[in-house]
């Protein structure tokens, strides 16, 4: 799922290409991609654009009339920008908005139709779709502390909960907890001062960094090759390759369709994490270390 520092980039991308033009249409493909009826998406057509913003992890596009076009890209969405039109009849086309400079449409691979578009009016409406969460740029250290501690959860939920912090979600969570080499798996509330102060450090250098890397990356041009896993990054998908900063080979834990990766020994101390499948399975054969799981590997 694109987060904070993708999501970024696609909302310059746009606003650059949009701002002050008008929007002639939007042309729905997917009848599950609308996910409000009122306002209708008809009202926002012959609207100028006034404002792109991030909201989380949705872009929001506002035109005339205080009505804004929220995008969701969730997990498998993407956008992309021509001045022609896209072939309208491909089935990945969820959504198209013809521009009186262009077409901006939106795709979902595979055949779950996750991502969403609402159309909402006025700030209230905009606030509506938010979780609440802070954004991690914009606070000081005691409102990232405050908000951390609020209730204590393991720092990978807690990273990438929108309840909590807004825009980070599990590629860049794995990436800030390495930075600040502490276990995903700590409790929040257990957290010393310096430990809060390293995250809080590591939240912003990680999607600041990234954010700046993705920009430079794309020349200027509209961002096609957006993905939560690149091979610059340090832990996030990089499962039995060697930790950029220590050498041993990244580990992780699978629960569900999702997966943390870490460093066992810059962030747990050495000691390995259960994965709950593989642990369930192995019982006390479940290796607590990384000596031991290397001891395994050459029985």
């Amino acid at each position: 799922m694109p987060e904070l520092p993708d999501v970024s980039i696609y909302v310059e991308a746009i606003r650059t290409r949009i701002d002050g033009h008008k929007l002639v249409r939007a042309i729905v493909k997917s009848p599950f991609v609308l996910r409000s009826t009122t306002p209708p998406i008809t009202a926002t057509a012959g609207m100028e654009v006034r404002e792109v913003r991030r909201l989380g992890k949705q872009i929001a596009i506002g035109v005339e009339g205080d009505l804004w076009l929220v995008i969701h890209l969730m997990i498998a969405g993407r956008l992309h920008w021509k001045t022609s039109a896209p072939k309208l009849g491909s089935r990945n086309i969820l959504v198209a908005f013809e521009f009186d400079n262009g077409w901006l449409w939106l795709t979902e691979a595979g055949t779950q139709r996750r991502a969403a578009l609402r159309v909402v009016e006025g700030e209230a409406g905009l606030q509506s779709l938010t979780a609440g969460g802070i954004e991690p740029l914009d606070v000081s250290l005691d409102a990232f502390a405050a908000a951390l501690r609020s209730s204590n959860h393991t720092l990978k939920r807690s990273l990438t909960d929108p309840h909590i912090f807004s825009g980070i979600g599990n590629a860049y969570s794995d990436e800030i907890l390495h930075r600040a080499q502490l276990s995903p798996i700590a409790m929040t509330q257990k957290l010393t001062d310096d430990e809060v102060g390293r995250l809080y450090v590591a939240t912003r250098a990680t999607l600041v960094e990234w954010t700046d890397r993705l920009r430079a990356e794309s020349h200027g041009e509209f961002p096609e090759k957006v993905t939560a896993f690149r091979p610059e990054m340090a832990v996030h998908g990089r499962y039995r390759q060697p930790c950029p900063r220590c050498g041993s080979k990244v580990q992780r834990i699978r629960y569900a369709s999702s997966e943390t990766n870490y460093c066992a020994t810059c962030q747990t101390g050495g000691r390995l994490l259960a994965d709950r499948a593989l642990s369930r399975l192995m019982h006390e054969d479940w290796p607590r270390t990384l000596e031991e799981l290397e001891a395994l590997k050459t029985r």
